[in-house]
């Protein structure tokens, strides 16, 4: 019996400095939620593939559009982002012709000539002409054809991409016309997309690409006119950059928002004339003007 009791008396003194719960403090509150948001954040930082399945991603059909053809191989030809630059010796140009303005002012009469390009290699009226043919067959690349491999949904948002990158649709209003002129030479459209499109990739970011000048992700990162102008002229806004989570991806994506109002812009009115052109677009007027410009 003595074992026992003196296992006993071990326990007894051991189970008296068991101490009872205690009760939640204010400090605690506060630092078990601190713990909880470092978490969570850690984890949403950690993990962009759960981002991109939680997030909805915004996609426009010249977003697309681009997408595709990186896929089927047109920059392969065309040269990155379909700017040129690809040689083509045999070729009465010397090199593939890029998708810009000048080009689709040469070769492209309507936007049925831009589906038979993509579908056929060349509208009907060139392939039947003989002249046409001869220089097809000199050149070393030869457009092929992808009627046998493309969807008609896809055909749309290639030609979406192709109408965006024409340079060839431009507002009527005098203050837009020049934001459109300046968000061109100031570089805009390689990082927002053709035509503000958006979808350019941004590894860091919060939802891994630059947002464009359409739809949701605009709606989110903008409320009104005084954001819109801090955007342009600060490259950012207080709201998200002194978000305690906002301010994480803000410092750690890889492609920055420019602040124009220092040493990019040449006065004020070239903040007014940008912020014209976006809300050009935002209205949606520019898709009469492709559709006039196609005709």
């Amino acid at each position: 019996m003595e074992p026992l009791r003196t296992l006993r008396a071990i326990r007894r003194p051991l189970m008296r400095t068991r101490s009872a719960p205690q009760p939640w403090t204010p400090r605690s509150v506060v630092v078990g939620l601190a713990v909880l948001v470092a978490v969570a954040e850690s984890a949403w930082l950690l993990y962009p593939r759960a981002r991109s399945v939680v997030l909805s991603l915004e996609e426009t059909p010249a977003v697309r559009g681009y997408r595709l053809a990186a896929g089927v191989g047109c920059f392969s030809c065309h040269g990155p982002g379909g700017n040129g630059g690809t040689k083509n010796p045999g070729s009465e140009e010397g090199e593939v012709p890029a998708f810009g303005e000048q080009t689709q002012m040469m070769y492209v009469k309507d936007e049925q000539d831009l589906r038979e390009y993509v579908l056929d290699g060349a509208p009907a009226r060139r392939r039947e002409d003989a002249d046409y043919q001869a220089k097809v067959k000199a050149a070393t690349l030869r457009m092929p054809s992808y009627r046998n491999f493309l969807s008609s949904a896809e055909v749309d948002d290639l030609v979406a991409f192709l109408r965006a990158t024409s340079g060839q649709i431009l507002p009527d209003e005098a203050l837009a016309t020049k934001g459109a002129e300046r968000a061109a030479a100031l570089g805009c459209f390689a990082c927002h997309g053709p035509l503000g499109a958006g979808g350019v990739p941004n590894p860091g970011s919060f939802k891994g690409y630059i947002p464009g000048f359409w739809g949701a992700d605009f709606d989110e990162l903008v409320h009104g006119d005084n954001e819109l102008r801090q955007w342009i002229a600060e490259g950012g806004i207080p709201r998200i950059s002194e978000h305690p989570i906002g301010r994480i991806f803000v410092r750690r994506q890889v492609i920055k928002m420019p602040a124009f109002a220092h040493g990019h812009v040449e006065s004020p009115e070239d903040i007014d004339a940008l912020m014209a052109y976006v809300r050009w677009i935002r209205a949606g007027s520019w898709r009469s003007l492709a559709r006039m410009a196609a005709r």
